[in-house]
């Protein structure tokens, strides 16, 4: 191995170290926050650096495998730095571009017109930034747009038979229930991000049709933040789905 190899070759090496360590950052950035060891905000700034750091551990990789080729071991190491580094970049990177191209809404129903409310899950809410009064026109033209698939379900059962699957499927779907009234036909439930820990209400109401068809809608609001980056609305599609299976 010649002096130019040699350096290549610890050139691999510190790109693999900064890959990993901006890996290492992404994680902490939100289960940090989720944590409590610092606010979103902070997660949102170590995301960013990490995700600087894994660009830049990847341009360092592809320098190093372009000089490496002869070296298996030096090749395979910028090899894993490349894949680590953009991919650090990637998940932050896709999104930000979600971010922009989607709505800067965060409260999703099925219902625009009349939102299930929220009354047991108000007290959780003390404090948040965001209130639980819908948006109103504005907000559910944004929604029509963006989410176009997110409508009421009818499911054919009977009133009680349905809110026990409605039930069943928000405790299926790892949902904390607040309150479960059959009677009103009103479930309420939190729901917590895997990463930044972010605190989601849902409202489930069901209306009775006929004998045999029950009327099922779901909104869902974020707590904190402007945009909720697509969230509310993959949460109500896969409950939705599951209320249909």
């Amino acid at each position: 191995m010649g002096r130019d190899d040699r350096v290549f070759f610890w050139i691999s090496i510190a790109a693999l170290v900064a890959a990993f360590l901006s890996a290492l950052g992404a994680a902490a950035s939100g289960l940090g926050s989720r944590a409590g060891l610092w606010g979103f905000r902070t997660g949102f700034l170590i995301l960013r650096a990490a995700s600087i750091g894994g660009l830049v551990s990847g341009a360092i990789a592809i320098a190093a495998l372009i000089k490496v080729r002869g070296d298996r071991i030096a090749y395979l190491l910028s090899l894993v730095a490349l894949v680590i580094g953009l991919t650090v970049f990637y998940i932050p990177w896709s999104w930000q571009r979600a971010a922009r191209a989607l709505p800067p809404i965060h409260d999703i129903t099925t219902d625009p017109v009349d939102p299930p409310a929220f009354t047991s899950v108000l007290k959780l809410r003390d404090g948040a930034p965001n209130p639980t009064e819908y948006g109103g026109k504005d907000i559910a033209e944004q929604q029509r747009q963006a989410y176009p698939d997110i409508t009421p379900v009818v499911l054919p059962l009977p009133f009680n038979k349905a809110f026990d699957r409605a039930l069943d499927s928000a405790k299926r779907m790892g949902w904390e229930i607040v309150a479960a009234d059959k009677e009103a036909g009103r479930i309420e439930a939190t729901d917590t991000t895997f990463w930044y820990g972010f605190k989601d209400d849902v409202a489930v109401r069901l209306r009775n049709i006929s004998e045999k068809e029950t009327r099922v809608d779901v909104r869902s609001v974020s707590r904190v933040g402007k945009s909720d980056v697509g969230t509310n609305a993959r949460r109500i599609r896969e409950y939705t789905a599951m209320l249909e299976a």
